[in-house]
């Protein structure tokens, strides 16, 4: 039965926003102890996630599909449609509640996100700032005559002359 089948796929979907919900958290980790070092494995293992949810998500809508026919709803039924035209009250409440899990889980990977982005800018910002700073101690000034215009610089004498 296509509901049967639907549900399961609910629940891969939510164990896989958990689990995108632990990197986003890994990585949010890694930004705030400025271990970048590994910051690119983090986002690797993110967009791999996301890629499977993707797919899982594509699965997820063929599956909703089928059901929406067999209750005789529209093929674009969201899952807020099926739970409110189940034909069985224990299908309304299990659709209902992965609807509910799904949506809170949403809410949490988009404040991870958004908290992992100003964690990246700040580190971007402080990382120019720093560029800045070593790029203007680093410069050497000269004189119209061609004389280091530095003072209490360092001379070198050739002792040959």
């Amino acid at each position: 039965m296509a509901i049967h089948d639907l549900s399961a796929q609910l629940w891969r979907e939510r164990e896989l926003l958990d689990l995108l919900t632990f990197k986003l958290e890994e990585e949010q980790l890694l930004l705030t102890a400025g271990k970048t070092r590994w910051l690119s494995h983090a986002t690797r293992e993110v967009e791999h996630v996301l890629e499977r949810l993707q797919a899982v998500g594509l699965e997820r809508a063929v599956t909703a599909a089928a059901v929406a026919r067999d209750w005789g709803l529209a093929e674009e039924a969201t899952l807020r449609d099926l739970a409110a035209s189940a034909p069985d009250a224990a299908w309304a409440d299990i659709l209902s509640a992965h609807l509910k899990a799904m949506t809170d889980q949403a809410a949490l990977i988009r404040q991870l996100r958004d908290a992992n982005a100003q964690f990246l800018r700040a580190a971007a910002r402080s990382t120019q700032e720093t560029l800045a700073e070593t790029e203007a101690s680093a410069a050497t000034l000269y004189d119209a005559h061609g004389r280091s215009a530095a003072q209490g610089s360092a001379r070198l004498f050739d002792q040959e002359l």
